[in-house]
C-alpha cells in the first residue's frame, strides 16, 4: 500500500511538473508574439517617416530550391523590396546568365516587384547554384538556390558513365583488372591539346558492369572541367587535356577499382612554354590562385616560370576581369617582383578571374591560365552560401541581434601586420566586439616612427574588409598603423597601434639547393637528387635544369615547381652526357643555382634480372632430370651470364630444403640435374645472373617425379623463341627434344590458336613435317594475338606438346626494318639491316638458317653505329639459306633474307653490271625547241650520285658555259640539258654529252646535218620570229574562210595584243581592197566577205596589222587547190539548198528542173538517165535560168519515159535529187507540152514587121528617101503601104517594092513638101496582121544628089547603108524605137509578158548631107487623134485570122 501511495505522489508531482512546463512554454510563446507584433509596429513607422523611406533592398521571398526531372521546365521566383527600385541580377555558377546567349533557354521577368527566372527543358547541365542579386545606391543582397535535374531510369547518356541497370551479383566473383596500352611519359606544349588513355581489362566480364574510373595528377583527384575532359568507353579510359598549360604538368595516375581491389597506372605528362611572341620574352607564370578574398580585397598568388628568357625577370603586371566580360584591367602600374599581390577597389557582390603575366628587358610573356572565379564579399557570407552548418544539438539559439542605431562603433581588435615587402604591406584585423553595429567601415592611418604625426591612408572612401593594403611606402623605412571604425553615427576611436614594421621584403629568397646527384635510369631518362635548401621559408618547390656537355645551353626539365629532393628527367638523348643544375623557388623569388652536377651518360641503369619463369622436364631417367626454362621478362640493362639451379625434395607434400644444383652458372636455359633418387618427388627453382648480380629465384616449379621416361615419342621440344613478327607473319624457332625416344626424331609440327581461344582451338601450321626447327608461319590477322607450341615426331609416332610461347599480337611495330640486300659500285653483296631503337648494349646477332655461322671465312660482318651488314666474300652456291639478323636488347628487333638460286644467280649479274658499270639512261640525247627559238639538248640518266659529271662535246670539241652554250645538269632528276639562243650555219654538225659517274660512263650523240639541220634552224628561226610577232599585235589564228548557209564566202582571222591604234589591210594580190584603221570588234575576229564569188575572186589573200610596236601579216591561197576546196565547200551549201526535181511543160518538149538558193557559175551538175550519164544533143539539152537548173527534152517519146536524176559535185559524195518521169506523170507533161507547141507555132508563123521604122524623119527638101525594113510569116504575108490611113501603090515618085518575101522598101526619089506626113506599112496573112508607122517631114535646104538609106538588122534597129563612109558612120542615133506591132491572137503568153517587161523607148535619128554634113533630124511625134481608118482595117483583118486559125 506503501508503495501504491508513493507511486501515486511521484505520478500527480510529474503531471504537476508537466502543466508548469506547459504554462512557461505558453508564456514564452506570448511573449515573443507580442515582441514581434511591436518589432513590426516599430518597422512600420519607420516605413512611413519621410526620411527612412530610401533603403537596401530587402527579400521579401526568397527563391526556392528544386528537384526536378530532365526535360521538365523549372521557375524560381522571388519578391524584392528596396527604394530606389533595386536592379535584380541573376547568376548561375556565378556566372550572369545572358538569354540571348541562349535563346530559348532562359527566360526572365520582372514584375511589380516580383522576378522569376524560367529554366526551360531543363537537362543535366543545368545542375547548379543560382543566385539572385539585388542591387540600389542604399546597398545589395543576395539570395541563393539550387537546381538538381534528375534523370529517368532507361535514358542512357552515352556521355555519362553507365549506371547499373538492374542487380548485378556479385557475391563470390574476384575481378582481376588489366591495364594495357598504356600511355608513356607524354611531352605536350601550351596551347597544345592531349589526350592520355589506358585499355582496361576486366575478368570476368560482366554486362553492364562499370568500375570505378578515377584520374589523379600528382595523387590530386581531378574532376570534369573545361580543362580536363574524362570519358570511359566500356573497356577504354581517356583523359583529355583540352588546352595544355603548364599547370597541368605533373604524375598523372589512372585508377581503376572494384569490389575486389583496384589498380593504378602512372606516367609523367612534360608541359614546354609556348613560343614567345617576342624572341627572349620570360615564359608565363602559372597556378594562379585567389586568396584571402573580402569585400574589396583579394590577395593574388603564383609561381615563377621556370625559363627567364634572355635576362631576369623584372617583375610581374597582375590583370583583373570581371565575370562575365572579357575586358582585362591591369591591376598594378608596376611590376611587382614578389610572387603575391594584394588586389584592392573590388565592387562588393562581383565575381572576378585574375591572370599573370612575366616582365624583362626583352618584352612581356604570355598571360598565365586565368585563376577560378572568386567573389568579393565578406567570408562570412561566402560560408553561408556554400550551406555550412553547425551539427543539430537539440537546441535553438539566435544569433540575429538587431541594429544598434546612432551608436558609434568600437575600436577595431587585434591589428597585426600579415604581409610586408618593399612595394607593399597588408594589415588585417577583426572588427569591434560590440553586436548589431549598422554598416561598418573603416580607416587606416599610418604614422612615421619616432614621430607623433598620425596621417589617414583612405581618405576619400573608408574600406568596408577587415583587410587593407597600403602602397607607395618609403623602402627601409619604420612605420605604425592603426585603424578606426565608422559608420552613420560617426568615427569611433582608433585601435591600438602596432608595432614599428620596417618596409621591406620580409620573406628571403631560398638559399641555392646543394650538391646534385644524376643517376642512370632509362634509356631517355636520368634520376636527379639533391640537398634541399637551408633554413628556407615557405617553399614553393625546385626548377631542374639539364646542359649536354659542352653545350653550354640550359633546357628546363621542369615547368612546374617540385617539393621533392628527386626528379626523374626524361627527354633525354640516349648515349649523350649531362650535367644538371636546380634552384629553389618561393614567393620571394628564385635562388642561385645549385653547383653544376657530374657528368652522367644516358643509359639504361643496370640491376640483376627478374626471375625466370616457366620451368618444365625434358627428360628423366633413374637419377637424373633436364630441365628447361624462360628467360626473365626483365634482364636488368645487361646480357644475362648465366643461371643456378635449385632442387628440393618434397616427402609427403612437405618440400625439403634447397639445394645447389650447379656451383658453376650454366648459359643455356636447359641443365641436367644429376644425383637424385629414383621414385622422389622434387622442386626446382632457377636464378638469373648478370654483370650486376644474382635475381631473385623463380618460383618454385611443380612438384616432378624422377623416374626414367620409357615412352615411344619423342618429348617436348624446348626453349621456343618467336622472332620477327609482323602483321600477317611470324618466325618461331625451338630447340629439339633431350629425349629422342626409341627411333631419332624426323621432323616437327607446329600448332597455334588466339589467345584467348580454348584448347579445342589448336590447329596445325604444317600438314607436312618440318625438317628444320624453325618455321615462318603465315596468314595471321593484324591485330590478333596467337600463341604457338611444337611437337616432335619419330617413327613411333608424335611426342609431347612444348610449353606455349607467351601471346604474341601479330602487328608490325612503328620503325621496323627490313633485310635489304646491295650491291656496291665494286659489285660487292652485302646483307643490310638497320635497327632505330638501339640500346648502348645492343648487337647484331647473323645466322644462318637460323644457326651460328659454320664457316666464317665466306662471310664478312661489319657492324657501324645502328646499321650492320654482312658482306658475301665469294658468292656461291654454298651461300644459299636463309639469312636473319637478331638485335639484342631491344623489343625483339629481328628479320630476315631467303637467298635463293634465282636470287643468288641475279644478284651476280647485278654484280657484274656494277664491277664494269653503264649509266642507264631513260632517253637519249634529243633536240626540242622551246620559246623564241631557243635551242634545248637534253636526256635522262636513270641514275646518277652526286659526283656525277658530264661533258659537252661539239664535233670532237669540249664546250663550256657562256653566252652561246648554258648548261644544266640535276642530278636529283637525272635530266642533262644545253640551251643555245639560235643556230647558225657553224652549228651544223654532231653533239655528243658525256656522262661520267665514278667508274660508270656512258655518252649520247646528236646528228644534225643536211636537211635535219635546215630543218631544225628553219623552225628555231620561225620560233623566234614568232615570240617577236607576238610581242606586237598578231594574228591567234591565220586567215582563213567560212561559207555562209547563204553561199556567201567569209575571210576571217584572229587577231591578238592589238589596241585603238592597230590598223588591219586587208589585200588581194597585192593590192589593198579594204582598210580597218580603227578596230571595234570585240571578239578579236576580223571578217572579209565575198558575196558572189566567181572565179576572179581566186587569188592570193592578205591581212596586215601594224601600230607602232610593229605588223604581222597572215596569208591566204584561194589559188588552184585552194579556190577548189572552197568551191567545192560552196557547191556543198548550192546542192543541199536545191529543191526537189519537178516536172513541167513548154511549146517546145518536157522541162525537168530544180531551184537552189544561190546559183553559181562554177558549179559542176550531172543529168542521168536510167542512172546512166545523158548525152546531150539538138534534143536533149540542159541550161540555167537564174537559179533554176533545167533539163530541156525536145519532141518527146513513149522512149524518153523513165528515172531522172542531176548530180551535184561538191568534191566529196555529191548530191543527187531524182524524179520519175513516167505513167501518169508523162502522159499530163506530154498533152501539156502538144497544146504548147501548137499556140508556138501559130505564133512562129503569123505576119509580123521584124524591122522597126523610126517616128519620125526629117530631111531636107530635093533629097531621095529610102527606108527598108525586113518582113516575115509563113505563107508570105501581104504587105500594103498607107500614107495618112490611105493606101498609097507604087510610082516614079515613090517606089514601093517587096522582095524574096522577106524586104519592103519605101523610096521616094525626090522629096518635097507634099510627100509630108504619116506612113505605115501593114503586112497579114492567116496568121496574124501587124503594122509599122513613121511621120516624114520635110525642111528646105540646098538640094543634095546623095540619096539617104536606111537598113534595119534582125530585131529591127536602124542602121546605116554597107556603102556609108566611115566617118558618117560615127553620126549618133539616138530616139529609137521599135516600131509598135499589131499583137496576135495566137500569141504565146510568155512573150506576152517579156513584151510587157520591155520598154518601148523613144529613138532618134540624126544624119546629115553626105556631101555638106547638112544634118537630117528624125523627130518623135505622137498622136492622141481617134482610130483611124488603118487601124480599123488592121482589127478586123487581125480579128478574121484569129477566127480562122480557132477553127
Amino acid at each position: 500500500m506503501a508503495r501504491r501511495d508513493l507511486f501515486t505522489s511521484g505520478l500527480e508531482m510529474e503531471r504537476s511538473e508537466v502543466i508548469s512546463r506547459k504554462e512557461a512554454m505558453r508564456e514564452s510563446a506570448e511573449r515573443i508574439s507580442l515582441n514581434k507584433r511591436i518589432h513590426e509596429h516599430e518597422e512600420h513607422f519607420k516605413r512611413m517617416n519621410e526620411d527612412s523611406l530610401m533603403h537596401a533592398p530587402e527579400f521579401v521571398i526568397k527563391p526556392r530550391s528544386h528537384t526536378v526531372w530532365e526535360k521538365q521546365c523549372v521557375r524560381l521566383h522571388c519578391t524584392v523590396s528596396g527604394w530606389p527600385d533595386p536592379r535584380v541580377i541573376w547568376y548561375k555558377n556565378n556566372v550572369v546568365i545572358d538569354p540571348l546567349a541562349n535563346p530559348g533557354k532562359f527566360k526572365l521577368e520582372s514584375r511589380y516587384n516580383v522576378h522569376s527566372l524560367e529554366i526551360n527543358k531543363c537537362d543535366f547541365d543545368d545542375t547548379a547554384q543560382y543566385r539572385v542579386s539585388a542591387m540600389n545606391s542604399q546597398g545589395e543582397q543576395s539570395a541563393i538556390a539550387s537546381v538538381v535535374v534528375k534523370r529517368f531510369k532507361g535514358e542512357i547518356d552515352e556521355t555519362l558513365p553507365v549506371p547499373r541497370l538492374g542487380p548485378v551479383s556479385e557475391y563470390g566473383i574476384t575481378f582481376q583488372i588489366h591495364i594495357v596500352d598504356t600511355f608513356g611519359v607524354s611531352f605536350g606544349r601550351e596551347g597544345e591539346t592531349m589526350s592520355l588513355g589506358c585499355t582496361v581489362i576486366i575478368y570476368p566480364a560482366l554486362h553492364r558492369y562499370q568500375p570505378e574510373v578515377q584520374w589523379y595528377r600528382d595523387d590530386v583527384l581531378l574532376s570534369p572541367s573545361k580543362w580536363t575532359h574524362m570519358h570511359w568507353s566500356g573497356d577504354r579510359a581517356t583523359l583529355t587535356l583540352t588546352h595544355l598549360n603548364k599547370e597541368d604538368e605533373g604524375l598523372y595516375t589512372l585508377r581503376v577499382a572494384t569490389k575486389s581491389g583496384y589498380e593504378t597506372y602512372s606516367a609523367y605528362v612534360f608541359v614546354k612554354d609556348a613560343d614567345a611572341e617576342v624572341e627572349g620574352a620570360p615564359g608565363a607564370p602559372l597556378d594562379v590562385r585567389c586568396l584571402d578574398a573580402n569585400k574589396d580585397y583579394i590577395i593574388v598568388t603564383w609561381k615563377q616560370p621556370a625559363v627567364e628568357g634572355g635576362n631576369a625577370i623584372l617583375g610581374y603586371f597582375v590583370d583583373r576581369c570581371e565575370v562575365g566580360t572579357t575586358h582585362w584591367v591591369q591591376c598594378n602600374d608596376t611590376p611587382v617582383k614578389f610572387a603575391r599581390f594584394p588586389v584592392t577597389g573590388l565592387v562588393e557582390g562581383r565575381s572576378y578571374i585574375f591572370r599573370v603575366r612575366a616582365v624583362n628587358k626583352t618584352g612581356i610573356s604570355h598571360p598565365s591560365r586565368v585563376s577560378e572565379p572568386v567573389a568579393a564579399m565578406d567570408p562570412a557570407d561566402r560560408a553561408r552560401m556554400r550551406g555550412t552548418s553547425a551539427p543539430w544539438t537539440g537546441q535553438i539559439i539566435v544569433t540575429e541581434e538587431e541594429p544598434a542605431e546612432g551608436v558609434v562603433p568600437g575600436r577595431p581588435r587585434e591589428l597585426q601586420v600579415t604581409e610586408a615587402t618593399k612595394n607593399y604591406v597588408v594589415l588585417s584585423w577583426k572588427p569591434p566586439g560590440e553586436k548589431g553595429l549598422e554598416g561598418v567601415m573603416y580607416y587606416v592611418e599610418k604614422c612615421v616612427s619616432g614621430t607623433d604625426t598620425w596621417q589617414r591612408v583612405n581618405t576619400e572612401i573608408p574600406v568596408k574588409s577587415p583587410r587593407f593594403a597600403l602602397f607607395d611606402l618609403a623602402e627601409g623605412k619604420s612605420y605604425l598603423f592603426r585603424v578606426r571604425c565608422c559608420n552613420s553615427a560617426g568615427v569611433g576611436e582608433p585601435s591600438e597601434p602596432t608595432e614599428a614594421i620596417t618596409v621591406g621584403d620580409k620573406l628571403d629568397i631560398p638559399s641555392a639547393p646543394g650538391k646534385v646527384v644524376p643517376t642512370r635510369n632509362t634509356d631517355t631518362s636520368v634520376v636527379v637528387s639533391w640537398e634541399a635548401s637551408k633554413d628556407v621559408k615557405d617553399l614553393v618547390g625546385y626548377y631542374i635544369e639539364c646542359s649536354i656537355v659542352g653545350s653550354d645551353v640550359w633546357e628546363p626539365c621542369n615547368n612546374k615547381p617540385v617539393r621533392a629532393t628527386r626528379f626523374i628527367c626524361h627527354g633525354l638523348i640516349t648515349g649523350e652526357q649531362y650535367v644538371f643544375r636546380v634552384r629553389a623557388v618561393n614567393a620571394a623569388g628564385l635562388s642561385q643555382f645549385s653547383p653544376v652536377s657530374e657528368p652522367v651518360e644516358v643509359k639504361a641503369a643496370i640491376a640483376s634480372p627478374a626471375p625466370p619463369y616457366g620451368i618444365t622436364v625434358l627428360e628423366c631417367v633413374r637419377d637424373a632430370m633436364v630441365l628447361s626454362w624462360k628467360q626473365p621478362t626483365f634482364i636488368g640493362g645487361a646480357d644475362i651470364t648465366g643461371y643456378f639451379v635449385d632442387y628440393r625434395e618434397v616427402v609427403d607434400g612437405v618440400p625439403g630444403k634447397w639445394h645447389e644444383a650447379n656451383v658453376k652458372a650454366v648459359s643455356e636455359r636447359a641443365y641436367r640435374v644429376s644425383e637424385l633418387r629414383e621414385n622422389r618427388k622434387y622442386q626446382f627453382q632457377v636464378r638469373a645472373a648478370n654483370m650486376a648480380g644474382v635475381g631473385i629465384p623463380s618460383m618454385p616449379s611443380n612438384t616432378f617425379l624422377c623416374e626414367e621416361w620409357t615412352i615411344a615419342v619423342p618429348g617436348p621440344p624446348h626453349d621456343l623463341q618467336v622472332l620477327e613478327v609482323r602483321s600477317d607473319s611470324l618466325v618461331l624457332l625451338w630447340k629439339p627434344p633431350v629425349y629422342q625416344g626409341r627411333d631419332p626424331v624426323n621432323g616437327f609440327y607446329v600448332d597455334i590458336k588466339e589467345g584467348d581461344a580454348p584448347e579445342e582451338a589448336w590447329r596445325g601450321v604444317n600438314t607436312k613435317a618440318a625438317e628444320k626447327t624453325y618455321l615462318k608461319v603465315k596468314d595471321l590477322k593484324e591485330g590478333q594475338t596467337y600463341v604457338l607450341r611444337v611437337r616432335a615426331q619419330n617413327k613411333a609416332g608424335v611426342g609431347k606438346t612444348s610449353d606455349v610461347t607467351e601471346p604474341v599480337v601479330a602487328l608490325t611495330k612503328p620503325g621496323t626494318k627490313e633485310i635489304v640486300v646491295e650491291v656496291d659500285d665494286n659489285g660487292v653483296i652485302s646483307l643490310n639491316f638497320e635497327c632505330s631503337n638501339l640500346t648502348p648494349d645492343s648487337k647484331f646477332m647473323w645466322s644462318k638458317d637460323y644457326e651460328e655461322f659454320r664457316d666464317s671465312s665466306r662471310l664478312t660482318i661489319e657492324t657501324k653505329g645502328n646499321k650492320s651488314k654482312t658482306v658475301f666474300n665469294s658468292p656461291g652456291e654454298e651461300d644459299i639459306g636463309v639469312y636473319s639478323c637478331l638485335v639484342t636488347h631491344t623489343d625483339g628487333a629481328s628479320s630476315s633474307y631467303t637467298l635463293s638460286e634465282e636470287e643468288l644467280k641475279r644478284l651476280l649479274e647485278v654484280s657484274h653490271d656494277h664491277k664494269f658499270p653503264i649509266i642507264p639512261l631513260k632517253s637519249d640525247l634529243a633536240v626540242e625547241l622551246q620559246e623564241k627559238g631557243r635551242v634545248r639538248f637534253w636526256l635522262q640518266a636513270a641514275q646518277m650520285s652526286a659526283n656525277g659529271k658530264v661533258d659537252y662535246v661539239f664535233n670532237d670539241n669540249v664546250l663550256s658555259q657562256g653566252d652561246k652554250y648554258k648548261m644544266n645538269f640535276d642530278k636529283n632528276t637525272g635530266v642533262i640539258e644545253m640551251f643555245m639562243e639560235s643556230l647558225t650555219p657553224q652549228d651544223e654538225g654532231t653533239y655528243t654529252f658525256q656522262l661520267n659517274d665514278g667508274k660508270a660512263t656512258n655518252q649520247s650523240s646528236l646528228v644534225l646535218i643536211g636537211d635535219v639541220f635546215k630543218q631544225l634552224q628553219k623552225e628555231s628561226e620561225f620560233q623566234r620570229k614568232e615570240w617577236f610577232r607576238k610581242q606586237g599585235p598578231h594574228f591567234i589564228e591565220g586567215l582563213s574562210w567560212e561559207v555562209t548557209p547563204d553561199c556567201c564566202v567569209i575571210l576571217k582571222c584572229k587577231v591578238g595584243n592589238i589596241k585603238k591604234e592597230t590598223s588591219a589591210l586587208w589585200h588581194k594580190d597585192g593590192h589593198q581592197i579594204k582598210a580597218d584603221e580603227h578596230l571595234g570588234f570585240t571578239e578579236g575576229v576580223l571578217k572579209l566577205e565575198i558575196a558572189q564569188i566567181s572565179r576572179k575572186d581566186a587569188g592570193v589573200y592578205e591581212v596586215v596589222l601594224k601600230d607602232e610596236r610593229g605588223k604581222d601579216t597572215s596569208t591566204l591561197n584561194l589559188t588552184d587547190q585552194g579556190f577548189k576546196e572552197l568551191m567545192n565547200e560552196v557547191f556543198s551549201f548550192i546542192a543541199n539548198s536545191s529543191t526537189p526535181l519537178k516536172i513541167t511543160s513548154t511549146d517546145e518538149g518536157i522541162r525537168l528542173y530544180t531551184f537552189v538558193s544561190t546559183y553559181n557559175d562554177l558549179l559542176q551538175v550531172t543529168w542521168h538517165y536510167k542512172d546512166s550519164a545523158i548525152s546531150f544533143s539538138d534534143r536533149i539539152k540542159s541550161g540555167v535560168v537564174g537559179e533554176q537548173l533545167w533539163l530541156q527534152i525536145t519532141e518527146p517519146t513513149e522512149k524518153d519515159m523513165g528515172k531522172y536524176a542531176i548530180e551535184f559535185y561538191d568534191g566529196k559524195g555529191g548530191l543527187r535529187r531524182t524524179v520519175e518521169l513516167s505513167g501518169q506523170a508523162f502522159d499530163d507533161a506530154f498533152a501539156e507540152f502538144q497544146r504548147l507547141k501548137a499556140a508556138a507555132t501559130a505564133e512562129r508563123n503569123r505576119a509580123r514587121v521584124a524591122g522597126g521604122l523610126p517616128d519620125v524623119v526629117t530631111i531636107q527638101e530635093g533629097k531621095a528617101l529610102n527606108l527598108t525594113c525586113n518582113i516575115s510569116g509563113n505563107p508570105v504575108p501581104e504587105v500594103t503601104w498607107l500614107k495618112n490611113d490611105r493606101e498609097i501603090t507604087s510610082d516614079e515618085h515613090c517606089i514601093l517594092k517587096f522582095e524574096s518575101g522577106k524586104f519592103a522598101s519605101f523610096t521616094i526619089t525626090g522629096v518635097n513638101t507634099s510627100d509630108s506626113g504619116k506612113y505605115s506599112i501593114l503586112v497579114k496573112n492567116k496568121f496574124g496582121t501587124e503594122s509599122g508607122d513613121f511621120t516624114l517631114e520635110i525642111t528646105e535646104g540646098t538640094p543634095d544628089l546623095g540619096v539617104t538609106s536606111y537598113w534595119t538588122d534582125a530585131e529591127g534597129n536602124v542602121v546605116f547603108n554597107p556603102n556609108t563612109p566611115e566617118d558618117k558612120m560615127k553620126t549618133s542615133v539616138t530616139g529609137m524605137k521599135t516600131p509598135k506591132r499589131k499583137e496576135s491572137v495566137a500569141r504565146d503568153p510568155a512573150k506576152k509578158m517579156e513584151d510587157k517587161k520591155e520598154g518601148s523607148s523613144s529613138r532618134r535619128l540624126e544624119t546629115g548631107k553626105m556631101s555638106d554634113d547638112a544634118p537630117a533630124e528624125t523627130k518623135s511625134s505622137k498622136s492622141d487623134r481617134p482610130m483611124d481608118a488603118k487601124e480599123i482595117l488592121l482589127e478586123k483583118s487581125s480579128s478574121a485570122e484569129t477566127e480562122a486559125k480557132t477553127a
